[in-house]
């Protein structure tokens, strides 16, 4: 099924978004105005930053992946933080790479041992009543009760859905899906382009957040709710995205390719490193995340003829940037 964000007939009116009367209003305009105050800091302890080994012109190559944040998949980001300060995966390698779909890492060789504790947890892929619509997480929710056109707005925004009781929606600076019930919701996190999720075996099996994928190609919404979403990258997807592809079942590196295995030099929580990484990302309930997605659902510049009315909850990318020094 599809999800689209559309813009509601009520309150915010694309003519207002104008700044300039001859600035054209794009995306990056409208982030380019935010207030100081709508951006908001990212603990260093919810910061990855991966090494790999530096690329055929020697230049290095730096990953940061945030991870996600409570109440969602907080057993597997609990291990993964356990992985990080155990330095597990220091001289694992990127093994699979898989066009249009993922690129995972971790031990190949599955002998590594664990950390002690870090097992497969017995938990959901998604949340009951987790608090984002029922209880007004974010304070500019309201829920409007149609069985035929369920939807919720936010701010100005709608985000409805061609499956009945569902909808996509931004928590905390993150994308969620969700789904109304009779006497409860249930609330996931998405699989969009550069998330990183818990590669597993069969079920039960849950993993353990060792193995590790991120998406490379277009959001892969199937996967919700069948495998933990623990993170996203945030600044060098450019080094998972454009690796060789591998040519074994599923995009593993055979044999053969084993000479095309990126190899990883160490893995740290941010707050562990002597320089912490510093980034925030813009308050998705700010009014000028709302504009952001109102001129992404309806752009308006020159190049542009015929406004989409809509944008695919994965396409809005909450913006996130690096703070200067």
């Amino acid at each position: 099924m599809k999800h689209l964000l559309a813009l509601t007939a009520l309150g915010l009116a694309l003519p207002a978004l104008a700044q300039e009367a001859d600035e054209p209003v794009t995306p990056s305009s409208v982030v380019a105005h935010a207030s100081a105050e709508e951006w908001l800091p990212i603990d260093p302890q919810d910061l990855l930053v991966m090494e790999l080994a530096p690329d055929a012109r020697g230049n290095d190559r730096t990953v940061v992946i945030q991870l996600m944040p409570p109440p969602f998949s907080q057993p597997w980001v609990a291990n993964i933080r356990a992985l990080a300060v155990a330095h597990w995966w220091d001289g694992t390698s990127v093994y699979r790479v898989q066009d249009n779909y993922v690129t995972q890492w971790g031990d190949v060789t599955e002998a590594k041992a664990l950390p002690e504790g870090v097992v497969s947890p017995r938990a959901a892929y998604d949340l009951q009543n987790a608090g984002i619509v029922r209880t007004g997480t974010e304070a500019s929710w309201t829920y409007q009760d149609d069985p035929n056109n369920p939807r919720l707005i936010y701010g100005q925004i709608m985000l409805q859905s061609h499956s009945p009781g569902r909808y996509d929606t931004f928590w905390q600076g993150w994308p969620v899906g969700g789904m109304i019930r009779p006497h409860d919701s249930l609330n996931w996190p998405i699989h969009c382009y550069g998330h990183i999720g818990v590669a597993r075996n069969y079920a039960p099996d849950t993993g353990t957040g060792a193995e590790l994928y991120t998406i490379i190609g277009q959001p892969q919404r199937h996967m919700d709710r069948n495998l933990a979403v623990v993170g996203r990258v945030i600044a060098g997807m450019e080094h998972l995205s454009s690796l060789p592809r591998g040519s074994g079942e599923l995009g593993f590196y055979t044999e053969e390719e084993a000479d095309l295995r990126t190899p990883i030099l160490s893995v740290r929580l941010g707050s562990e490193l002597p320089d912490p990484p510093a980034f925030e990302y813009l308050d998705t309930a700010s009014e000028s995340f709302a504009r952001y997605v109102a001129v992404r659902a309806n752009r308006s510049d020159p190049f542009y003829t015929q406004p989409a009315g809509g944008v695919d909850v994965c396409n809005v990318q909450v913006p996130v940037r690096r703070v200067a020094d």
